[in-house]
C-alpha cells in the first residue's frame, strides 16, 4: 500500500511532531509513506522525518495560496500514484480531498484540535463525506469530530496521538533548598494561554503571595505572541519569568523542571503535557481536549477552567505551598501516561486504523518507481 501523507508544514510541532512515529507503524503494517507539505514554515520538522527514514516534499509556497497549492499536490500525487492520501489539519485535508477526488484515490484524514475556526468548520463539514475515514487524536476530539462535521460512527476511529516511551529523561524531584522550576512548553499562540498564566501569577504578585520556596518560571517556545507576553510581564513586574525559545530538545527542558503548566484555551490530544507527564512531572493544565481525562485532579496534578487567571493562581498557591507533593503527583502522572500511552497501545491502535482502510494492502513488489529529486521540478525533498 502506497500512502502519500500530506500536511500543512513542516513546522517544529503540532501536527508534524508525531509524523516519524506514525508513519513508523504504518510501515510496519505494510506500507510505504512518503510525505508531502504545502510550506515549510520553520522546518523543524524534517530533521526527525529524515532519521524516521522518511522523503519529504516540501513546496516552494505560502499559507494562503490554495489554487497554487492544490495543482502542485496534484501534479506530485499524479507522479507518485497513491493508494491512499492521508491528511492532517484543515488545508491539507481539504487540498487532500480535492486531488484524491480527482485522482479516483481515497482519502483519510487526521482531525488533531478541539477548536475549530468556524469557517473551517463549516467547510469540513461539506466535504467530510470526501474522506473515507476521519481518525481522532483522541477520544475527545473524535467524539467533536462527530459531532460538529456529522460523521457517522462507521467513519470515525481513534489513534491517540501519543507514545509514551519509559526510556525518556526523568525529571529529578525538588529538594528543599533549591529553587522550584516549573515550565511551560510550545509555541507562543493565544491559544496556548500563556496570557492566563501571566495574569495568574501576575495576581499572585500583587497580592503579595509569598512562597515558602523561591521559584522561576521558564516557557520555552517561539511566536508571534513573544512581544506582547513580554510587555505584560514587565508591566506587572513579574522578574522570574523568561522565555527560552524553541527548544530543539524538548525532552531534556522537561526533565529539567519540577511543575509543568499548560494553561491553554484549546488542545486535542496535548502532546506536550503528556511527555511532561512521560518525564514524572506534576501537571496544571485548563480543562481542555483530553486533559482532564488524561490528568487526574489531585493526583497527578490539578485540573482548572480554561481562561480563568484566578482559578490558575489559586491552583499556583496550593502547588507552590506543597512542593514536597510534586514528586508523588509527578510519579502517579508518569504510571497513569505509561499504562494509557504505552508503545504497545500506540502500535494496536495504528494496526486497528491499517486494518479499517479502505484499500488492501498490495502483495509482491512495489511497481511504481520511487521518484529521484531530480524528477521533482515543483517542490524540494528533504
Amino acid at each position: 500500500m502506497r500512502i502519500a501523507y500530506v500536511i500543512n508544514s513542516v513546522e517544529g510541532g503540532g501536527a508534524a511532531l508525531p509524523v516519524p512515529a506514525v508513519t513508523r507503524v504504518l510501515a510496519d503494517n505494510g506500507a510505504t509513506v512518503e510525505v508531502f507539505a504545502l510550506t515549510r514554515r520553520d522546518g523543524r520538522a524534517v530533521a526527525a522525518m529524515r532519521e524516521a527514514g522518511l522523503r519529504v516534499y516540501i513546496r516552494e509556497g505560502g499559507e494562503k495560496d490554495h489554487l497554487a497549492a492544490v495543482r502542485w499536490l496534484d501534479r506530485e500525487l499524479a507522479a507518485w500514484r497513491p493508494d491512499l492520501i492521508w491528511t492532517s489539519l484543515t488545508r491539507a485535508t481539504l487540498l487532500g480531498q480535492l486531488v484524491g477526488h480527482r485522482r479516483g484515490a481515497p482519502v483519510v484524514s487526521w482531525q488533531h484540535a478541539a477548536f475549530l475556526k468556524p469557517a473551517n468548520r463549516l467547510l469540513l463539514r461539506a466535504t467530510q463525506g470526501l474522506s473515507a475515514l476521519w481518525i481522532g487524536d483522541s477520544h475527545s476530539v473524535a467524539a467533536l469530530t462527530g459531532a460538529r462535521l456529522d460523521v457517522p460512527p462507521e467513519r470515525l476511529a481513534v489513534w491517540p496521538l501519543f507514545a509514551a516511551d519509559p526510556d525518556a529523561p526523568q525529571a529529578r524531584p525538588w529538594r528543599p533548598g533549591e529553587i522550584l522550576r516549573l515550565g511551560a512548553l510550545g509555541r507562543l499562540h493565544p491559544v496556548k494561554g500563556y496570557d492566563v498564566l501571566v495574569a495568574a501569577l501576575a495576581r499572585l504578585h500583587a497580592g503579595g503571595f509569598c512562597p515558602q520556596v523561591p521559584f522561576e518560571v521558564s516557557i520555552a517556545g517561539a511566536g508571534d505572541q513573544q512581544a506582547p507576553l513580554e510587555a505584560a510581564l514587565a508591566e506587572a513586574g513579574l522578574a522570574n519569568v523568561r522565555f527560552t525559545g524553541f527548544t530543539e530538545r524538548p525532552r531534556d527542558y522537561l526533565a529539567g523542571l519540577h511543575l509543568y503548566l499548560q494553561p491553554s484555551r484549546s488542545e486535542g490530544l496535548c502532546i506536550a503535557a503528556h511527555e511532561a507527564m512521560q518525564a514524572g512531572l506534576p501537571t496544571l493544565v485548563s480543562a481542555v481536549g483530553e486533559l482532564p481525562y488524561s490528568v487526574r485532579d489531585g493526583e497527578t496534578g490539578l485540573v482548572v477552567p480554561p481562561g480563568d487567571p484566578d482559578a490558575l493562581a489559586q491552583a499556583l498557591v496550593w502547588l507552590l505551598s506543597h512542593p514536597d507533593r510534586l514528586a508523588a503527583m509527578g510519579a502517579a502522572g508518569r504510571a497513569r501516561v505509561l499504562e494509557r500511552f504505552g508503545r504497545a497501545a500506540f502500535a494496536a491502535a495504528g494496526a486497528q486504523v491499517m486494518a479499517r482502510l479502505p484499500v488492501t494492502p498490495a502483495s509482491g513488489p512495489e511497481t511504481v518507481p520511487r521518484r529521484s529529486p531530480a524528477r521533482q521540478t515543483s517542490g524540494q525533498s528533504a
